[in-house]
This record gives C-alpha cells, sequence and structure tokens, in this order.
C-alpha cells in the first residue's frame, strides 16, 4: 500500500505538531530555570566529613534532582584518589551513567539544538558529565589537618573548556564567599540564552562575559570559527573562547608522542583502553583527547575520564571472567594496576609536561613488563598495528619542539593529522553506502518507499582496489585488514546505524514530495468515499510524521500536502467534512 501508517492510527491536529517544534526562544519561558537546565543539570559541592567521608554539601538549584545512586557517584568521582596528592587546586572532568529517566519541560528545545550538532557532540541520554574545581590546602584550624572541597558542574553537555573556564573564574571566589555567590553565580548561568550551534554567544557570568560559539554539523571539518569582538558588550572584560570542547591535544599526547597512530587505530576499532595516569587531570584530558583523535567519527563505546574503585560498574569492567568490554577508562589508583592487568591496551603516563626538548623514541612495551603504577610511562601492548608509521608527522612535530613552536599551533597540526587519517579511512565507505540508496527514479508515490539494499562487506571490499584510502593517504599497510575488523566494531555499527537512519528518512521524503506532485483530488475523484477517508487519514499521519521526525524536504512540500488534504476534504460531503477536520494525528 502506498500510504502505509499504523492501523487505526488517528492524526493528530497538525497545529499541535507545530507548537511542540517550536523555535528556541519560545521554549524558554515555560518554567524558572528553564535557561539554567539548557547549560547545566545543577551544582554540586562535594565536601569531607570526618564521618561520613566524601559527601554532597549543596546542591543548586535545590529543586535539582539526582537519586542517592547519582549523588554517590558523585561523590567518589569528584575526590582525587587519596595516593594522587593533589595539593592546592586540582581541575578535572568525570562522566557517569545516569540512574533514571528525565523528561525536562525544555526537551523540545534542546532535541531541536541537538540535532543541529556535530555528531561528535550530540548529548548522550544516558550518561552525565561532572566538571571538578577541586581545592586541597593545609588548615590547621581542621581535625584532619586540610580543607578539602570540590565544587563540580553537572552537565549533559561535553564542552570541557567552556567548564573548566566558568570553574577556573568562579571556584576560588566561592570557596571564599559561599553559598550566597553560588547563587548569583546559578543566577547568571539561569540568564545565558540557550545554546544554539553555529551562533556567537555572550555568556554573562560573574563581571565577565565569554563569548563562545558552539560549532555545527554544516561546519567544515577542521575548520575553526574564530569568535569576533564586537563593540556593544566589549565595554565589560570579555574573553573569547576559542573552542567549547577541545582539549589541549599535543600536550595529552606528549608522554606517548611515538605511538599516536597505534592508539588512533585502538580507538577506531573499539578496543579495551586503560589510561593509567598520576592525577585525574592528567587522566581525564587523555581519555578525552583519545575519545577525539577519530572526530568527526563519534566514538560510540563507553568512555569514563576518571575511573574509581567505588565507581558502579567497577566489578562489571574488571572482571576476569570475560574479555574486558570495549571502553576506555582513565585511572589513578595503583591497585588498578592490578586489577586491569588482563587489559589488552594499557597507556601509562607521567606528569605531563610539554618537553623542552625532542621527545625520546620509546618502544612498545610488553604487557608483563607492567607490574605496577611506577612503571615507565609508555604503551604497553602486543597489539601489532594495520598501518605503517607516518613518519613525516613525528619529524614534523619534533621540528615543532626544537623551534620552540607554541603547543596551540602543535595541537592543530596533530588534529589535521588525525583528520585527515579518519576522513582518509571513512571517505571509502561513505562512498559505498551511499550507493545502496535506489535510484530516484524508483520511487512510486502509490507504492512505499523503496528499501536501502543490504550493506556486503565482500562489496564494500571489492571497491577499495580502485576507489580506496590511497586516494587520499599515501600511507601503507593492510588497510583491508583495519576495514575488516573495524566493521566488527561498535564505532561501526554506530555510524551505520546513524547513516541508515538519515537515508531512510531523505527516502520518506522523496516519496512525500513525489505525492505532492500528484493530482490527489483527481485520484480521489475516482476512488470510493471509504478509500478517499483512509488517503487522507495517511496523510496526515505522513505529515506529522514528517513534522516531527524533521525530514529533509524542500521548503513548500509540507504546504503542499495540507493544501492538497484540505482540497479532497472540501470536495466530501459535509458530514465527512466535519469528521475529517476534527480529527488529528496520533
Amino acid at each position: 500500500d502506498a500510504l502505509d501508517s499504523p492501523a487505526g492510527s488517528r492524526p493528530r491536529r497538525r497545529r499541535s505538531a507545530q507548537r511542540e517544534t517550536a523555535a528556541p526562544g519560545r521554549c524558554l519561558s515555560l518554567l524558572p530555570w528553564d535557561r539554567f537546565s539548557a547549560w547545566l543539570h545543577c551544582v554540586c559541592v562535594v565536601g569531607f566529613d570526618l564521618e561520613l567521608g566524601q559527601a554532597v554539601e549543596v546542591i543548586y538549584p535545590q529543586h535539582s534532582k539526582l537519586t542517592d545512586k547519582e549523588k554517590t557517584s558523585i561523590c567518589y568521582l569528584s575526590f582525587p584518589d587519596s595516593n594522587s596528592g593533589c595539593l592546592g587546586d586540582t581541575q578535572f572532568c568525570f562522566r557517569f551513567r545516569q540512574s533514571s529517566s528525565r523528561r525536562l519541560s525544555l526537551h523540545c528545545m534542546l532535541d531541536q539544538l541537538d540535532r543541529d550538532l556535530p555528531v561528535s557532540l550530540k548529548k548522550d541520554s544516558a550518561y552525565y558529565y561532572g566538571y571538578v574545581y577541586f581545592r586541597q590546602v593545609r588548615d590547621k584550624t581542621l581535625k584532619r589537618g586540610y580543607f578539602q572541597k570540590s565544587l563540580v558542574l553537572i552537565s549533559k553537555l561535553p564542552y570541557i573548556h567552556l567548564f573548566h573556564t566558568v570553574l577556573r573564574h568562579i571556584a576560588p571566589e566561592y570557596f571564599v564567599k559561599n553559598e550566597p555567590f553560588l547563587e548569583a553565580v546559578c543566577s547568571d548561568v539561569d540568564h545565558w540564552p540557550p545554546p544554539v550551534p553555529g551562533k556567537t554567544l555572550n555568556l554573562p557570568i560573574m563581571g565577565i562575559i565569554m563569548k563562545v560559539r558552539i560549532p555545527t554539523c554544516h561546519d567544515k571539518p577542521g575548520t575553526t570559527h574564530i569568535v569576533q569582538f564586537t563593540h556593544e558588550v566589549d565595554t565589560q572584560i570579555s574573553i573569547a573562547l576559542p573552542t567549547v570542547h577541545e582539549v589541549d591535544l599535543f600536550r595529552c599526547f606528549c608522554p606517548v608522542f611515538f605511538h599516536i597512530q597505534m592508539l588512533w587505530e585502538l580507538v577506531l576499532l573499539g578496543e579495551p583502553v586503560v589510561v593509567m595516569a598520576p592525577s585525574p587531570s592528567e587522566s581525564s584530558d587523555t581519555v578525552l583527547a583519545l575519545v577525539s583523535c577519530i572526530s568527526p567519527l563519534k566514538y560510540c563505546s563507553d568512555f569514563r575520564p576518571y575511573f574509581t574503585i567505588h565507581d558502579s560498574e567497577f566489578k562489571e569492567y574488571t572482571t576476569r571472567t570475560q574479555a574486558p568490554p570495549s571502553v576506555i577508562l582513565g585511572v589513578t589508583n595503583p591497585f588498578f594496576a592490578k586489577t586491569l592487568q588482563h587489559w589488552p591496551h594499557i597507556v601509562r603516563i607521567g606528569e605531563i609536561k610539554l618537553p623542552g626538548e625532542v621527545p625520546k623514541q620509546v618502544k612498545v612495551k610488553k604487557l608483563k613488563n607492567l607490574k605496577t603504577l611506577d612503571s615507565k610511562p609508555g604503551v604497553y601492548t602486543s597489539y601489532k598495528p594495520y598501518l605503517n608509521r607516518d613518519e613525516e608527522i613525528i619529524k614534523q612535530l619534533q621540528k615543532g619542539v626544537q623551534q620552540k613552536r607554541p603547543a596551540e599551533a602543535q595541537s592543530v597540526i596533530l588534529r589535521r593529522y588525525f583528520l585527515e587519517l579518519t576522513q582518509s579511512f571513512i571517505i571509502p565507505l561513505e562512498r559505498y553506502v551511499a550507493s545502496l540508496m535506489p535510484l530516484q527514479k524508483s520511487i512510486s508515490p502509490w507504492k512505499s518507499p523503496p528499501q536501502l539494499r543490504q550493506f556486503s562487506q565482500e562489496d564494500f571490499m571489492k571497491t577499495l582496489e580502485k576507489a580506496g584510502p590511497q586516494l587520499t593517504s599515501g600511507l601503507k599497510g593492510d588497510w583491508i585488514g583495519l576495514y575488516r575488523h573495524f566493521l566488527k566494531s561498535p564505532n561501526f555499527n554506530g555510524w551505520f546505524r546513524t547513516r541508515r537512519k538519515e537515508m531512510t528518512q531523505k527516502l520518506e521524503a522523496l516519496h512525500l514530495e513525489a505525492l505532492c506532485n500528484e493530482d490527489l483530488l483527481f485520484w480521489s475523484q475516482k476512488h470510493t468515499e471509504v478509500e478517499t477517508v483512509d488517503l487522507v487519514l495517511k496523510l496526515k499521519n505522513k505529515l506529522f510524521q514528517a513534522d516531527r521526525e524533521h525530514l529533509p524536504m524542500k521548503p513548500d512540500t509540507m504546504e503542499k500536502l495540507q493544501m492538497h488534504i484540505d482540497t479532497i476534504i472540501l470536495a466530501l460531503p459535509d458530514d465527512l467534512q466535519d469528521i475529517l477536520l476534527k480529527t488529528g494525528t496520533t
């Protein structure tokens, strides 16, 4: 049947569908704190109690909901392990599972904004990020001899650079002024504009204005949009953030400088990797750098920038009864050197310092050599890379160190290298998957949209001889082996699922456009009233579905289809007109 729709489904009124997808600005007056909720779930203060240990002392705004399990996770993840010896101020980030589903009053707006984000920045409904500013200083007036406290921002957004900048600005003052100051901070955030991708946003926070731009899925990968200053607000102290989400890539990869390409392969293939570091800031930065190195591909497995023995997934991730899961863990506790010894790939980093001299060549170390966290920095694995090492990038970065090139410039070079490597790898897959799309001429308005052809591994492999990565990359090696391994990975599954959904929606859109070009009134006059009513209901349902799923259609298609529906209804007897005009879509 041409217009298959759920049996007995009743199209709900189009007006309500439009109300649900209101423009971002119109969702904002729903409830107090909605603007705040678009950026943060809540702000927590975690302190140390001699009897209770780590405890959440304050949650703001007070109505914010956190389950006991979530509070426990936040408590343990907000403090460095005691062996880290982090005196002074430390910043890091963690990620933890959300233990209950919550629907925000402004979900319509957030879902809409999410659609325009690059795939790697889309929020994951199952996880929260925690951004931490931890202070530990000697204080003789306290029984323990130390003041220990963390200010933590809990958010769904992976905007690490933005939130670390916010904390750097507010945390030192909070530790002096306490709760009233926190209230003022949250009030400022509640005046921020929504996080709309592609716009330059002015975000006021305690006397300064941060100027940021959130990337969009339409940005050319690898380009950075410079945030421009404008005169009217620049009378206040403004800081322009070059990025909201990127970490200092070169600094993070410095300790494992010679193995960047192998690490790229391990992340691409979704291999289990553990990063052992001296402190949570080094572990979290390195894990986030690893996850970002396959951008614009989305890393689809779990990753924990900072993971502790108290984590609810500790048993699941450290068991020896099954193979380690596809996950990247950042750890600092020496206990993990024993419990994760069976993991196939261990990245050991010392204290991250930018090299003043050219790093020395470091061999890949055998896993049996890793006994404790005191082991030398390096990569401990028996993995044999599929691709030959690119000596050019190593030379280029070494030259940068000799010439004292700024770390930012080194990071740009490294990011471009990873981007070109990932694009060389993914373009042949993109090209093959595009060929699975049925021809436009096969789309008939009176039949269901045609199905995508099945993905065939062997057919794809045959395309590589003439249209493989050799067209864009000079790297030699076993590309075929790398592709075979990748096709079994969670990253391929996630990528292909997204592509298939996009292509299916495109077919639906083309099908609706084909319907719009038909004379539907003429069709209805040749068919029975029952068939005409059935057509109207199915068209209404299609229209609602297109609106809800934001199908990629020409701008006037929806209006045309609505006009077709109205014209057909007006040609029917009055009693049927009344019924059909009252019938909405489900």
